[in-house]
C-alpha cells in the first residue's frame, strides 16, 4: 500500500491504543512519532460510556499527549445534532457521566420526540425496551451513538448494544440513525476538521465492520490491527478487506516510512 501522500492517522481507541486502563505496547510513542514528523492525529471513538472531558483525562492518565478537541467521540456527534435541530423533546439511555452534556434538552420518558441509546451496561430492562418501543411506535425517531456488536474488556469480549439497536428496529419497525462509526458523516467530521481530504488520511482500527468497512464507505483507507477485539476468523469470514492488517499499533511507523522510535 502507497503510503507516501498519508499526512494524518485516524485513530479508534479502545483496542488499537490501550485495553482498559492500559496502554498497548508501543501506542504512546507512535503517537508522539507521528506528531514530531507532522503528521496530524485525531482519535475517533464510539465510546459512550464517557464525556469527552472524562475520556480525555482517561486517555492522559495513560501517558498519551492528546488534547481534548482532537477527541471526536460518537456522543459529542449526537449532540451536535440534536442541536441543530433546536429544543426536541428526548430520552437518552446514557451513563449518568455522559447524560451531563445533554442536560440542557427537554428529556421525557413517554412523549420523546428521539431517543437517543447509548452503552448503559446492566441498565437494560425488559420495562426500559418497551417503553422505548412505545414511544417508537408513536412516532419518535431512535438514534444510536453506535451499532457495535461486541467489544474488548480485560475480561474478554462483551456484548455491545447493536444487539439491542437491532430488536427496537425489529420490534417497531423502524431505522435507527447511526450516529458513530461506521456512518460516512462519523469520518466527514474528522476530515474537515483536519482539513484534509479522504486520499490524504489513513483509519487504524480494531473492528473490521465499524473502522474499516465505515472508512473504506468514506473514502479513506483502512488498516486492521491484530490487537483488542480483531479475531482472525471474524477477518476470514467478513466480506470487508482490509487495505492492510498489521499485528498492532507499533507496526505503522514502518508503514510511514518514519525512523524508528
Amino acid at each position: 500500500m502507497d503510503t507516501s501522500s498519508v499526512n494524518a492517522v485516524l485513530f479508534d481507541l479502545d483496542g488499537v491504543l490501550h485495553i482498559g486502563n492500559s496502554p498497548i505496547e508501543g501506542a504512546i510513542e507512535t503517537v508522539d512519532l507521528l506528531r514530531v514528523r507532522g503528521i496530524a492525529c485525531r482519535f475517533l471513538t464510539n465510546t459512550s460510556t464517557l464525556s469527552r472531558k472524562s475520556l480525555h483525562k482517561k486517555i492522559t492518565g495513560m501517558g498519551f499527549y492528546i488534547s481534548p478537541e482532537e477527541i471526536i467521540s460518537a456522543p459529542e456527534a449526537a449532540l451536535r445534532y440534536l442541536e441543530q435541530l433546536g429544543n426536541p423533546v428526548c430520552r437518552f439511555l446514557l451513563t449518568e457521566d455522559v447524560k451531563q452534556d445533554f442536560s440542557h434538552f427537554r428529556q421525557s420518558k413517554t412523549d420523546a420526540e428521539y431517543i437517543v441509546v447509548g452503552d448503559i451496561g446492566d441498565a437494560w430492562s425488559y420495562e426500559m425496551l418497551n417503553e422505548v418501543f412505545n414511544c417508537l411506535k408513536n412516532g419518535a425517531k431512535l438514534i444510536a451513538i453506535h451499532k457495535n456488536r461486541f467489544w474488548q474488556t480485560n475480561e474478554g469480549l462483551k456484548m455491545d448494544i447493536g444487539g439491542f439497536i437491532d430488536g427496537l428496529e425489529y420490534a417497531s419497525g423502524t431505522e435507527a440513525m447511526i450516529i458513530g462509526k461506521p456512518s460516512t458523516a462519523f469520518f466527514q467530521i474528522a476530515l474537515a476538521d483536519l482539513k484534509v481530504p479522504a486520499s490524504e488520511a489513513l483509519v487504524i482500527g480494531d473492528d473490521i465492520d465499524s473502522d474499516i468497512g465505515g472508512a473504506q464507505k468514506a473514502g479513506l483507507r483502512g488498516i486492521l490491527v491484530r490487537t483488542g477485539k480483531f479475531r482472525q476468523s471474524y477477518l476470514e469470514s467478513s466480506t470487508i478487506k482490509p487495505d492492510m492488517v498489521i499485528d498492532s499499533i507499533s507496526d505503522l511507523p514502518p508503514l510511514l516510512g518514519l525512523v524508528s522510535y
